[in-house]
């Protein structure tokens, strides 16, 4: 219950990244350096295990390339690439229907049950990450208009979708922690040649200690930890559940930028927090 407000805070985490590193990094590259890195601080944690499991690592390759492809590459460097062509309430907008994606799919193809309490916190939390977005006034949320860049957020908000349910709807011989670093090979498989095709057609942009540090965050916060977690409450809480807590992310989104970049939150954020963490609390609360 502890891990499901605070993994919020990590995930929210990668916007900011998303937005400090436009002309730093190239998505691609910003991608392939996070999950590298933070393969490299799981490895020594769960390495000993995946050597003692290789056999069922070879038996689940074709799911962990999946997996990698749709969490790593997808949920990764599209996302990066879509914030340097479109806003923050864009994204924001398009993901917010993502956990009410994931619920339905929990229900219809996980059987997981959904009772009614849970059906009204989706609603209820859905409304207060809309007012976020929409600033207090209707009118804004009316006047969005969508761009070309837009269409990486949502790949990237289907492929997170397909990634929750499919990762509960796989069933593994890996603990989490081994999972996910075996998810990240994958990952790195398949971003590897479009990196390489990135440089190649990209002017390059210089590699500074900037860029290395948003990195190492990126591996970190909303690489290993928010992911290990993230497979940790799937099983003990549900795809339909734990797909909620994306809607903490604009609440701590809008504290980090109030912290890193000084953009001082409205009182549309306070509604909505009001409305939001309620929502979380019914429906994760224990019978």
């Amino acid at each position: 219950m502890v891990l499901l407000w605070v993994v919020p805070a990590f995930w929210a985490s990668n916007y900011l990244i998303a937005r400090l590193a436009v002309d730093q990094v190239h998505p691609h590259a910003l991608a392939l350096g996070r999950w590298m890195l933070a393969l490299g601080l799981m490895l020594p944690f769960v390495g000993l295990t995946l050597w003692r499991q290789r056999a069922a690592v070879r038996a689940e390759s074709g799911q962990l390339l999946v997996l990698g492809a749709l969490g790593m590459w997808v949920c990764g460097a599209w996302v990066y690439q879509g914030a340097h062509t479109t806003s923050a309430a864009n994204i924001a907008l398009i993901y917010a229907a993502t956990p009410v994606a994931i619920a339905v799919a929990g229900v219809k193809l996980l059987h997981e049950r959904m009772p009614l309490a849970q059906r009204l916190a989706v609603v209820t939390a859905l409304a207060g990450v809309l007012f976020v977005i929409a600033r207090g006034d209707i009118g804004n949320l009316l006047a969005v208009r969508f761009t070309p860049g837009d269409g990486w957020i949502v790949a990237a908000a289907v492929s997170w979708t397909a990634y929750s349910v499919l990762l509960r709807r796989w069933p593994t011989a890996l603990n989490p922690a081994a999972r996910l670093a075996a998810i990240a090979a994958g990952g790195l498989l398949v971003l590897l040649p479009f990196t390489v095709l990135e440089a190649m057609t990209q002017p390059p942009l210089p590699l500074g200690l900037h860029a290395l540090g948003l990195m190492a965050v990126a591996a970190l916060l909303p690489g290993a930890l928010s992911y290990v977690a993230h497979a940790y409450l799937q099983r003990e809480l549900g795809t339909a559940r734990t797909a909620l807590m994306l809607y903490l992310a604009p609440v701590y989104g809008a504290l980090g930028a109030w912290w890193v970049l000084g953009e001082v939150p409205g009182w549309y954020h306070a509604v909505g927090a009001a409305l939001i963490l309620p929502s979380i609390w019914l429906a994760t609360r224990r019978a």
